[in-house]
């Protein structure tokens, strides 16, 4: 037996390493981007952005070694989109607080999820949730994740007047977006190995002349840390204030139910899921999460959780902690050939979003939609996550939706009380948040 078969069971999971590498890197290529997003947008703030760049690549590298080596799940993590919009427009510019005071809050949110994995707090939440809603996730994101590829390609574009409209077809990323879905989908009509990521390659290929993306060298030294690192601020004026209530409880919030929607989502898509509904080894997939956001703030970056984008490794046949072992050893290349990885274009990775979108769509199939009690909540899961911008939001209004149908219909016996206790919490969050 070998030393990967020993540790990551391959072939109990009817898997094996090239197909497991192969899965790896096709979630590196979906996600990567956040390597250079990060930085961006943390720099709003006043952060050096060399530093939160070498702390994104480094804090993914943790949170994704140990997803791969204590739970075995295929699933990769990052800074999230959307909580470090958070930290750097709302906590920094809107509030008016320092970076050091986010990272502070974003510290302190690590710990409290340590706290909870112990108590089973999170895994209670995620096998409380029906299983027709933890089809309706799954289904919610793979329209989110379609949503994202096609606004990063230039193919849906915002719009005043009707919220988002169709862009211009002509320009060159929506063009080697198109290109690209053509040609994965032909690689998957023959039932091609690794069509995904050939498919991001190929369109990575036909951007170069097109002028989407541009070759910049090849190796490169991580900036230095010392400017973002270990610059917590303990203030108990600032511990204690209002504000870092508010802050820490959105943190939790948003954190909390996108990293359980991400796993329920996309575990549920590659038949994980027990025959409860339940996620085996979820704590010691919520543990990474966990440590990765606490040891990413010391490092000096926002809240670390579990990428959507793992779905691409999970539909190219990704099922155990090897995917995750190779997602994170390229992030660990990625800091010293940063110029190599920068040369794939969000346009590239478009049609992998989008076709992995396609692929989420399945547990649609499961969703009881006869009992308009069960459709309508699994129904607002899913069209909400794209509208929403959030796979949070998506949930919260799915569960509340089908606490109330369930209880106003006489059907109260088919909720269960973590349900009724956090369908009240989301809705004092809306009146007093």
């Amino acid at each position: 037996m070998s030393t990967l078969e020993r540790i990551f069971k391959l072939n109990e999971h009817k898997t094996d390493v090239k197909t497991e590498v192969i899965a790896g890197i096709t979630t590196f290529m979906t996600m990567g981007y956040i390597l250079a997003v990060n930085p961006g947008i943390l720099s709003a703030t006043g952060m050096d952005p060399g530093g939160v760049f070498t702390a994104t690549a480094l804090s993914a590298v943790i949170a994704t070694l140990i997803m791969a080596f204590y739970a075995n799940y295929p699933f990769a993590l990052a800074p999230g989109m959307g909580l470090n919009a958070f930290f750097a427009f709302s906590v920094v510019l809107g509030m008016g607080h320092s970076w050091e005071f986010a990272l502070t809050a974003v510290f302190l949110e690590g710990l409290i999820f340590i706290l909870l994995s112990f108590v089973n707090a999170r895994e209670a939440i995620v096998n409380a949730i029906p299983m027709n809603l933890k089809n309706a996730v799954s289904v919610g994101i793979g329209l989110f994740i379609a949503f994202i590829g096609l606004q990063g390609a230039g193919i849906i574009v915002n719009d005043d007047a009707v919220l988002v409209a169709l862009g211009d077809l002509t320009q060159p990323t929506a063009i080697v977006a198109i290109l690209g879905i053509i040609i994965t989908g032909i690689l998957l009509y023959k039932k091609v190995k690794g069509a995904i990521l050939i498919g991001i390659l190929v369109s990575t290929v036909i951007s170069i002349p097109l002028g989407v993306t541009q070759f910049n060298g090849f190796v490169s030294l991580p900036p230095s840390l010392a400017p973002v690192a270990f610059k917590l601020r303990f203030s108990a004026a600032e511990i204690f204030s209002l504000d870092m209530l508010v802050v820490l409880f959105t943190f939790l919030f948003v954190d909390v139910f996108d990293t359980i929607g991400t796993l329920i989502g996309v575990a549920s898509k590659a038949d994980m899921l027990d025959k409860d509904g339940n996620l085996p080894r979820v704590k010691p997939a919520l543990f990474a999460d966990a440590v990765g956001t606490s040891v990413g703030a010391l490092l000096g970056t926002s809240t670390v959780t579990t990428y959507v984008e793992s779905a691409a490794g999970v539909a190219e046949g990704g099922r155990t902690g090897l995917t995750a072992l190779t997602t994170s050893v390229l992030f660990a290349l990625a800091l010293f050939f940063a110029p190599i990885f920068g040369i794939i274009p969000g346009a590239a990775t478009a049609p992998a979003l989008i076709i992995v979108g396609l692929f989420m769509m399945s547990p649609i199939m499961k969703i009881n939609l006869d009992d308009f009690t069960e459709a309508i909540p699994a129904f607002l899961t899913i069209i909400m996550m794209p509208l929403a911008y959030s796979i949070a939001e998506g949930i919260v209004f799915g569960m509340v939706s089908y606490t109330l149908l369930k209880t106003l219909t006489g059907k109260y016996k088919d909720v269960s009380i973590v349900m009724y206790i956090l369908s009240i919490l989301f809705v004092l969050k809306y009146i007093f948040l």
